[in-house]
């Protein structure tokens, strides 16, 4: 038995990853789940609300916890961490073995954070190994990297052939439009595709709920972003406008669930990411590699844990950027270069061959790592009760 305070859902990473994880564990061990906010809506698939609806705390006691309620129980507990500051979800909550879950970007961290670390938690779980570094560097012993993993009955090599856009050289861009994602960059290398070739479009999954985070884009050095009220196709489209994107190359795609995106996918050639942090493997890279499709993608932070020069076309032309938040540093990323983006995609589309034989080894390299696999390296985490704090690194990675 063990319990798991997670969020759950289709549309966003955390969501996909409390998801899958809580119903992996729950075929390894009984589990307790506490997640907000959840409704076959955010859910989607009927399977999976039913069997994670069958595992829920009553809604009295998840709501007894939410108002701070101190609470100890005698089996595990995995929460997800909230944000840079490593404090759980729920900090009253204590079981008899407490693991978090964490993903972030930033690489300034105050002393109080890494206390958070050693405070709430017998082990950090961290979503990448660069996640792992950065609190290693600040000093954190109690940590260890779990990647995410894919669904392989929804994200295969089965769905690398095209169905439709078959007379078309198409780009694929996911991940919401924010400055850390690097779609300026796709914005601009894809300008220069436009001009050079009539057959190339591009096919961008960039909704982003969250305004701030949008707000973001209007610091790059490579597009104009103005953002005015408004709704978001219509945003989008007077960003393309005034970049000089002909809109009819372009379809932009309304939020989907991630089991959704397989059809999108196959109907693409190439995708590109080029993101100057992920704290975590970036899902929607590993899902779309997973369908047996090339990416050119950033080696950089969490990308690392899955890119090899085989599996995909790393961008290596990296230099670092200073992020600053309220005049404060709050982080040093990498910043991809626009001319080797522009060079690897200029590349992809004369050695089109060539490109799908990446596909095809990126097919194979994620067809292993899967939630299955990422479940039951957490359940040996939350087992390991007899282990000391310090932990080695990628003891369970």
């Amino acid at each position: 038995m063990m319990y798991a305070v997670l969020p759950t859902g289709s549309f966003h990473g955390w969501g996909v990853c409390g998801k899958y994880i809580t119903k992996e564990l729950s075929r390894i061990t009984p589990v307790g789940l506490i997640t907000e906010g959840f409704d076959q809506a955010a859910i989607q698939d009927v399977f999976d609300y039913r069997l994670l609806k069958g595992l829920l705390v009553p809604e009295h006691e998840q709501q007894q916890l939410r108002n701070g309620a101190a609470v100890t129980v005698d089996v595990p507990v995995l929460q997800n961490i909230v944000d840079k500051t490593l404090r759980p979800a729920l900090p009253a909550f204590h079981g008899s073995w407490n693991a978090g879950y964490t993903f972030f970007e930033d690489t300034v961290l105050q002393p109080s954070f890494i206390e958070n670390g050693r405070r709430f938690y017998d082990v950090v779980v961290a979503g990448s190994s660069w996640c792992e570094e950065v609190l290693r560097r600040y000093g954190l012993t109690n940590v260890t990297t779990i990647i995410q993993g894919i669904d392989p009955t929804i994200f295969n090599p089965g769905h690398a052939e095209k169905e439709y856009l078959q007379d078309a050289f198409v780009i694929f861009s996911g991940g919401k439009f924010e400055l850390r994602k690097g779609q300026d960059l796709v914005v601009r290398a894809f300008k220069v595709m436009q001009d050079r070739y009539r057959d190339v479009m591009l096919v961008n999954s960039w909704y982003n709920h969250w305004a701030a985070s949008m707000q973001t884009m209007t610091a790059s050095p490579h597009i104009r972003f103005n953002p005015q009220s408004g709704e978001y196709m219509a945003i989008m489209e007077r960003m393309f406008v005034e970049n000089g994107i002909d809109p009819s190359r372009v379809i932009t795609l309304p939020p989907l669930p991630n089991i959704m995106m397989t059809r999108i996918y196959r109907n693409t050639d190439i995708g590109v990411f080029p993101n100057r942090c992920e704290g975590g493997t970036n899902l929607v890279l590993m899902e779309y590699m997973a369908c047996g499709k090339p990416a050119i993608a950033s080696y950089s932070s969490g990308h690392r844990d899955v890119l090899t020069d085989r599996n995909s076309m790393p961008l290596r032309a990296l230099r670092p950027i200073s992020i600053s938040h309220g005049g404060e540093q709050v982080a040093v990323w990498d910043d991809p270069q626009l001319d080797e983006l522009i060079e690897r995609l200029d590349w992809a589309y004369h050695h089109r061959d060539q490109v799908r034989a990446i596909g095809s080894e990126a097919g194979r390299s994620m067809a292993p790592l899967t939630w299955e696999r990422t479940a039951r390296q957490f359940h040996e985490v939350l087992n390991k009760q007899q282990v000391s704090h310090n932990v080695p690194a990628h003891q369970y990675a």
